[in-house]
């Protein structure tokens, strides 16, 4: 393939493949050729991301994950896209290993709110705990000039069994308990904005939507910006 871009997914398997059906689905297709140039590294046994930040004696993620960025760069793609917030948090090292853009999923997300919610101020997170202890979305939402309104920890701890026990562990998205702590968020901190931080969470609004927030799924804002990219490289 000439043109093309590599996914460094698996982390989790079903939150990639949610990120795979939306692009496939949002690429303006009438046949098989019309579809985008990708390759999918599927890296499910890259360590826990959370444990490690929590605990730097647990395996280290990024050895595997710039291992990848190597290997996937000399076959030459226009850029990486990694659907894994928590994999941010060693975005530099990664970045440092390519000259081949890796796009940062956070930051992109961030830089939507303005788009999408031009008058927000107060922007509320729910993340892994990994997220929220290393300050990934709060410092770029803070700096592009917001308010960051982090989760109290009953919403943290039902966050924690959404994306854990029901969906790593029994890929089911409960409705009424991801309902439930997103009208929770809103409901204590008041926040104009809610970011879903965390790739499970997207896929929990992708098969259970919250309709009535003003939400900003950051796996959905991923796809888009793939999508941009892909579509100029590929189909000029």
């Amino acid at each position: 393939m000439k043109h093309f871009f590599t996914i460094i997914g698996g982390m989790g398997t079903e939150a990639t493949e949610t990120y795979i059906h939306q692009l496939n689905e949002r690429t303006p297709a009438n046949r098989d050729q019309d579809y985008l140039n990708y390759i999918l590294v599927n890296h499910s046994t890259v360590p826990d991301r959370t444990a490690y930040i929590k605990d730097h004696s647990q395996p280290n993620p990024l050895t595997p994950l710039v291992a990848d960025i190597k290997d996937q760069s000399k076959l030459g793609p226009d850029f990486f896209a990694l659907p894994c917030n928590t994999a941010h948090y060693f975005y530099d090292e990664m970045q440092a290993v390519t000259d081949i853009p890796i796009l940062h999923m956070p930051r992109e997300a961030v830089k939507e709110i303005k788009t999408k919610y031009p008058n927000a101020h107060k922007i509320g997170l729910i993340a892994t705990e990994g997220t929220i202890f290393d300050h990934i979305y709060d410092q770029e939402i803070k700096a592009a000039g917001y308010e960051f309104l982090a989760p109290s920890r009953s919403v943290q701890d039902q966050t924690n069994q959404l994306i854990y026990d029901n969906i790593k562990e029994n890929n089911h998205v409960d409705r009424k308990l991801y309902h439930g702590l997103v009208q929770q968020i809103f409901d204590e901190t008041g926040c104009d904005a809610l970011v879903l931080g965390c790739t499970e969470l997207s896929l929990a609004q992708d098969r259970e939507p919250v309709t009535d927030k003003p939400m900003i799924d950051s796996q959905s804002i991923l796809v888009d910006r793939s999508l941009e990219l892909a579509l100029k490289t590929q189909k000029q």
